[in-house]
């Protein structure tokens, strides 16, 4: 069932036009970036916009106070780099991630992560590209985890497993919601 939620979801992404991932993208950046937890944070974890992903490369622009970090795919984990733009390289995927000869970031001082996926719920659950590369690195890290996904990729219910680690709260380019993980309280923040 996953496998095919997955496929629905991606078709529905990449159909958007460049227009729509531009617009989509520039209005979840300005809610973003007017979220006080946001604001207030001195560390975050965000990506690099891949396969018709909203693009969150504006909120550098929006919230450059943040040290930013970035993940690079490590074997089967994520490791994370301070976020410097001329030292980005094309991963065998075809993303962009840090050089493997930058140092890398403790998870552990992080305030928040803002978390890809292919789509999400109103419960926080979240639907990835099947790889877990997140699903194994929010475990090791307090952030605050904040999943960034398009509207029409807001499902009202996902299947969950025991292993899939679920977000504290879901941006949409017109939404911002809070969710309650049942492994956590809800979010005071």
């Amino acid at each position: 069932m996953k496998d095919e939620l997955r496929q629905r979801y991606r078709k529905i992404r990449e159909g958007l036009s460049p227009e729509e991932v531009t617009a989509d993208s520039i209005a979840v950046c300005r809610m973003l970036a007017k979220w006080p937890p946001l604001q207030q944070a001195g560390h975050v974890l965000t990506y690099l916009a891949f396969r018709n992903e909203l693009d969150l490369s504006y909120l550098f622009e929006l919230l450059p106070q943040i040290h930013w970090a970035v993940p690079r795919v490590d074997r089967q984990q994520l490791t994370l780099h301070a976020y410097q733009p001329e030292r980005l390289v094309r991963h065998r995927f075809g993303m962009l991630e840090p050089a493997a000869d930058l140092p890398g970031m403790d998870p552990g001082s992080l305030d928040i992560v803002l978390v890809p996926g292919v789509a999400f719920d109103r419960r926080g659950v979240r639907l990835g590209f099947g790889g877990g590369f997140y699903d194994r690195f929010l475990p090791t890290t307090p952030a605050l985890r904040v999943g960034v996904t398009y509207d029409q990729c807001l499902s009202e219910h996902l299947p969950v497993t025991e292993h899939d680690q679920r977000v504290d709260w879901v941006f949409t380019p017109t939404q911002q919601i809070r969710c309650a993980r049942p492994d956590h309280p809800a979010p005071a923040r």
